[in-house]
């Protein structure tokens, strides 16, 4: 292997860079630069190409937050994205050749969001290896709640009911466009609930879905034209992301919520390799939401981990 270089991305890259996340083994749409661009004006981009002669080898989406560069900010996760070439002994010097552009771009600190294991289509965890060698430490650690749907276990007695209560009152759940109406129900919640709003507008979100129609998508639960429960979808491939949540006191009576997990893993997403329901920690890590978590066990889903690693440069 020829020694590495390393360049900022900059848009006149983006097809190259699209093309290698598109083929690599654990990248996800949330890298494409349609997706991971929407909110540049909030994020200073420092995403990085790792090449070897003329091929890539890595990318590293990131951003600048002072002195310190974290990948990524704006995002769920980050890290290193590779293909099916990377090997621990190249990812040793990919790490080693990134942490030399970082300290001569003066940086001094490396936050790091690694892509958690059931986003990979194949192993892919050289970069917390290679980052172990260089001193990282872990800093945050986030309870999720997924499901292998190899080995689905089934839904608690009340979630069973729950949806068989919704069918037997005619509600049905229907892929929707209808993101306005979806986005009313999830402010209501967020506000009335947690005093916050959706980390995407409106006019994100329907930018987005508009861009990536097959990966964002919106399942509700319907009486009649009404919706009364809704699901946001990220389809990453063999792995489904609940973004978001958001029911109507309508749709908590009638089992809304109940009946669209049913369906989408019952038929919808009953290919996929896993469906994460996302975090339920509060306050960095430190902090379980302990009903959110009990809610989404209650559907048949255990603990993963979203991390992240900190590099002094």
């Amino acid at each position: 292997m020829s020694s590495l270089s390393i360049r900022r991305y900059d848009r006149s890259c983006s097809d190259i860079w699209n093309a290698f996340v598109r083929d690599s083994k654990n990248g996800t749409f949330l890298f494409n630069r349609g997706f991971a661009d929407y909110h540049a004006d909030r994020f200073e981009d420092h995403s990085l190409i790792v090449s070897s002669g003329e091929k890539i080898v890595a990318l590293l989406p990131a951003n600048a937050d002072g002195d310190t560069i974290i990948s990524h900010g704006g995002l769920t996760y980050g890290g290193f994205i590779t293909d099916s070439r990377m090997g621990t002994a190249l990812m040793l010097d990919v790490v080693s050749a990134a942490t030399e552009y970082m300290q001569s771009a003066g940086f001094t600190r490396l936050v790091y969001k690694p892509i958690p294991h059931f986003y990979h289509s194949s192993p892919a965890e050289e970069d917390l290896y290679a980052l172990y060698r260089a001193g990282a430490r872990q800093i945050r650690m986030d309870a999720a709640s997924a499901i292998r749907m190899r080995d689905r276990p089934g839904f608690s007695k009340s979630k069973r009911q729950g949806a068989k209560a919704a069918r037997a009152a005619g509600i049905e759940v229907r892929e929707s466009r209808d993101w306005r109406a979806c986005w009313q129900l999830l402010e209501s919640v967020l506000s009335s609930r947690h005093g916050v709003s959706p980390t995407h507008s409106l006019v994100e979100m329907e930018k987005l879905a508009a861009t990536f129609p097959e990966n964002i998508r919106l399942f509700g639960a319907f009486s009649g034209a009404d919706m009364l429960s809704a699901l946001v979808m990220f389809d990453c491939g063999p792995t489904v992301h609940v973004q978001y949540i958001a029911t109507s006191p309508a749709g908590r009576d009638a089992g809304g919520v109940d009946i669209i997990v049913d369906h989408l893993l019952t038929d919808t997403f009953r290919d996929c390799i896993w469906f994460d329901f996302g975090i339920s920690t509060l306050d960095q890590g430190r902090v379980l939401n302990e009903g959110l978590c009990r809610q989404k066990e209650m559907f048949g889903a255990r603990s993963v981990i979203y991390q992240q690693l900190e590099l002094k440069l």
